[in-house]
């Protein structure tokens, strides 16, 4: 007798945990040639609101941290995906149509962008900080720090490299995250969440859900106690990205776009998206008598 696949319905990743959508609903994911694949949850406002709030309570253990210890914490989690190198391929494969050779390269490709960062974790500072000349008595010195609770919307195209090139200069910086994957692609973001939950990232630093970008984006937006949020992921769909730009303007948050479409993310990132989401704290000490 022919044995019945299971399949399997992946859930959200908040606060260290894998819930359930609170809507109760969820979504078929198919291949890249129309073909059923699995169910993944449908993230509803509330899931957004519990996203936030577990990003919040972890932001103070985690920005608190040194730049040194979020470094071997990022570069952790580039050595668990390279031991689940098989399923992420597997997952690209399906959701990308991309060859076995291109898929293996997107993985590569994706472990070292979190060496990279994890590499930057404790020398953004002494680039972008600095000394400031001053005429008097003073030492005043410049500093990045983090900016708090940064909402990304995934790229919709490159599933598991454009994840990763958004969410790691996130958190190396000190931010916490709630991220929305890619809607038809959604299977690297899942396989990325249960990488998470067995490296040493701390339960609430970074929270993943699966859904439409267009529905859960404005929520994330206009929620007030989000304070930056990264539509680089969106830069194809100018309209959304726009109105999104106007809602999170209700309380100042920092906005990140991209020019035009979304950007080639087998280019070299830059700094760009670790400086758009740190502040620059000046402290004035004096020299003494």
């Amino acid at each position: 007798m022919a044995r019945i696949d299971v399949r399997k319905t992946y859930k959200l990743y908040i606060g260290g945990a894998f819930p359930r959508s609170e809507s109760g609903y969820s979504y078929e994911v198919n291949d890249s040639k129309g073909k059923f694949v699995a169910n993944a949850a449908l993230a509803s406002r509330k899931d957004v609101r519990d996203a936030v709030v577990a990003a919040r309570g972890a932001f103070r253990g985690w920005s608190s941290r040194t730049a040194y210890n979020r470094g071997q914490v990022v570069y952790r989690i580039a050595e668990v995906m390279e031991d689940r190198r098989p399923q992420f391929e597997e997952a690209i494969r399906q959701s990308e149509g991309a060859t076995a050779a291109a898929a293996r390269n997107q993985v590569d490709q994706a472990v070292d962008r979190l060496v990279w960062y994890a590499g930057w974790a404790d020398k953004l500072a002494q680039v972008i900080g600095n000394a400031n000349p001053v005429a008097g008595p003073f030492f005043n010195h410049t500093a990045p720090e983090p900016t708090g609770v940064v909402a990304v919307l995934a790229p919709q195209a490159s599933s598991l490299l454009g994840l990763v090139s958004v969410v790691a200069p996130v958190i190396v910086t000190g931010n916490t995250s709630v991220v929305v994957s890619s809607y038809a692609r959604p299977l690297p973001a899942v396989t990325f969440a249960e990488v998470l939950a067995t490296s040493d990232v701390p339960g609430g630093v970074i929270n993943i859900l699966t859904g439409d970008a267009a529905t859960l984006g404005p929520w994330l937006a206009a929620h007030m106690d989000v304070n930056a949020i990264d539509l680089v992921g969106v830069a194809g769909s100018a309209e959304l990205a726009t109105s999104l730009e106007v809602a999170a303007a209700d309380n100042l948050k920092r906005v990140r776009r991209a020019p035009g479409a979304e950007p080639d993310w087998t280019a070299d990132p830059g700094l760009s998206g670790m400086t758009a989401f740190v502040e620059a704290k000046t402290v004035w000490h004096p020299i003494g008598i």
